[in-house]
């Protein structure tokens, strides 16, 4: 090995590629991402003195873990592309549109609840590309409609997907690294127990944190975007949208301490209607409507080629599905995950094992085999590959725990349901697979170089990976203040390769092992940082510019990242601090 100064160099050079060319040249993700796996490789052989197979193998086990998300991923837009092709997704907006013609309201029901939701189904940048034109349709100048449509979202962004930040981007990782899954069994816990703590503390910390995200995004668009650049018109609705933070942020910590698959869903669902309830009821309403400008004062950089009017058209008028019937194919969904998470037998079945109700031994797995590239599980719905290429790295793809088949099993369901036609059901369909051909080589890629990093330093007995090289240089150098700065690393993955599920799989490991360096709790900074991957998809170049071209306002990414990075200063401060009053004052015993 080199010095200590180039080894860490060397260790942090593919992120090092991936932020040159991603964010200063602007490279898209899929010209990035391969060239930043070469360059991992190339670290990995001459650096980490890693054998071929060593680094053939964990690029296969970064490709079978982009697999599980490219599924949940396909999944999840199958059943939005079936709500929106149906008419159901038009129905549900309708809805919140219609409680109220004040444009902060609107912010709350839509930007935030509505918005979370969607988070919580489908994740991986979905909300603010949805989000974002129909607030458009609603009125919203483009520039304002992208802003808080990312700002709404990201308390709910560690529990994407249903999820898959904790459940992909936690329990994997830790599991795959023999060194941090040893400590962790060690300890009591199987990686995936660890992973729900962490789940438990990152829904803290977002309670504490984001409970005031409604009143920011309310600020941010009657500041930025408002006649008289004040902060009154916010006030006025600070009831309104503390209420809504607090009636998000109960069933959210709640459902979080029993499955990272609910936190966003049951938040928006429950907290939604109880705030519904309460405009419907008179309460919380505004005193006075606040309005934008008019759209003949509005900076030309507000808007884009597509202007209000011309995307009323998102949201017909004559809809006639009950939201009831509109709802049904979610509400399946959360009972769906919370049988196949919640029930043991169905849980354990599901994932592979064996159960024997009624004396009779039932599984899905039906066959192992061992072959000259390493050892296979067959089953019904899946395979496990252990000892890859003679190593000892292995993955697994269990289909039928994945969220992925419950949200296609949702959306099969709705078509009946929603009395779709052929010609409906091939759209939803046709666009959902295309919509997978962006994020697929990009996901594929920054997958394979996370895990040649995690795996750099297995093939030898005591050679630390490049993560832990990175990981005890940093906290080395800021040494006892290292759990301020957890949430600001999070950040800077998401932001970097645009996904809170990524930064996790990258910097999870990461953080455990500084953690452990420093001297704090490990599941406190781990869950920081599943916290702080949440806050860097505010000025995620791929959310960014999805949420723009949908509003026909590409061009404007700096704009948009420089607004954004007040709400992600004060996101990442605040749980900074909370890391450092649970680390050293509050729970310092904690694991």
């Amino acid at each position: 090995m080199t010095s200590p100064t180039f080894e860490v160099f060397f260790a942090a050079l593919p992120l090092l590629v991936v932020g040159v060319l991603l964010v200063g040249l602007l490279w898209p993700a899929a010209r990035v991402m391969p060239i930043a796996w070469l360059v991992a490789c190339a670290v990995g052989f001459f650096v980490w003195g890693m054998p071929p197979a060593w680094l053939l193998a964990a690029t296969v086990e970064g490709v079978i873990t982009a697999v599980q998300i490219l599924f949940i991923v396909f999944a999840a837009l199958v059943l939005l592309y079936t709500m929106l092709r149906s008419g159901a997704f038009d129905t549900l907006n309708r809805n919140f549109a219609d409680i109220s013609e004040d444009r902060r309201v609107q912010v709350v029901l839509v930007a935030f609840f509505l918005a979370t939701f969607i988070e919580g189904a489908a994740g991986f940048g979905t909300p603010a590309a949805v989000v974002a034109p129909l607030l458009l349709g609603l009125g919203f100048p483009a520039l304002a409609a992208v802003v808080v449509a990312l700002v709404g979202h990201v308390i709910a962004v560690t529990y994407g997907a249903v999820g898959t930040p904790i459940l992909v981007g936690i329990a994997e990782p830790m599991s795959s690294v023999s060194a941090i899954r040893a400590t962790i069994e060690a300890n009591g816990m199987t990686t995936t127990e660890f992973a729900v703590e962490v789940a438990a503390w990152a829904a803290t910390y977002h309670a504490l944190v984001g409970v005031v995200m409604p009143l920011f995004a309310v600020a941010m668009v009657v500041y930025f975007f408002g006649e008289d650049r004040s902060l009154r018109p916010a006030w006025e609705v600070a009831p309104l949208c503390l209420v809504s933070g607090v009636a998000f942020a109960i069933p959210y910590w709640l459902a979080a301490r029993v499955s990272a698959a609910f936190p966003a869903l049951l938040g928006s669902m429950i907290g939604g209607a109880v705030v519904i309830a309460a405009l419907r009821a008179g309460y919380l309403e505004p005193e006075s409507r606040w309005e934008f400008p008019p759209e003949s004062e509005w900076p030309d950089h507000w808007v884009g080629t597509i202007r209000p009017a011309d995307a009323r058209g998102v949201i017909p008028r004559g809809h006639t599905m009950s939201p009831l019937r509109a709802w049904a194919p979610y509400v399946l969904l959360v009972v769906s995950l919370v049988v196949t998470r919640s029930v043991g037998p169905i849980s354990r079945f599901l994932q592979g094992d064996t159960i024997r109700p009624l004396g009779v031994g039932l599984s899905l797995r039906f066959g192992r085999v061992t072959t000259g590239v390493g050892e296979f599980a067959f089953g019904l719905f899946g395979f496990e590959w252990t000892s890859i290429l003679g190593t000892e790295i292995g993955n697994d793809l269990v289909i039928a725990y994945l969220p992925g088949t419950w949200l296609l099993v949702s959306a099969i369901v709705a078509i009946p349901l929603f009395g779709m036609s052929r010609g409906q059901i091939a759209e939803a369909w046709r666009e959902a697979s295309s919509n997978l051909r962006s994020p697929l080589v990009a996901l594929v890629f920054v997958l394979a170089m996370a895990h040649v990093m995690l795996q750099s330093g297995a093939h030898v007995e005591g050679l630390d990976s490049m993560i832990v090289v990175l990981a005890t240089a940093t906290a080395d150098a800021v040494g006892p203040a290292y759990p301020f700065v957890t949430a600001f690393i999070g950040a800077f993955g998401a932001a970097l390769m645009g996904s809170n599920t990524v930064s996790n799989i990258t910097f999870g490991p990461f953080q455990f092992v500084a953690a452990e360096s420093v001297g704090v709790p490990r599941t406190l900074s781990v869950g920081a940082q599943a916290v702080g991957g949440a806050i860097g998809n505010l000025i995620a170049i791929h959310n960014v510019v999805a949420a723009l071209a949908t509003v026909g306002l590409v061009g404007q990414e700096g704009r948009v990242m420089r607004l954004n990075l007040l709400p992600l200063v004060y996101y990442s401060a605040g749980v900074g601090t909370l890391t450092m009053l649970f680390s050293y004052v509050l729970f310092p015993g904690l694991f």
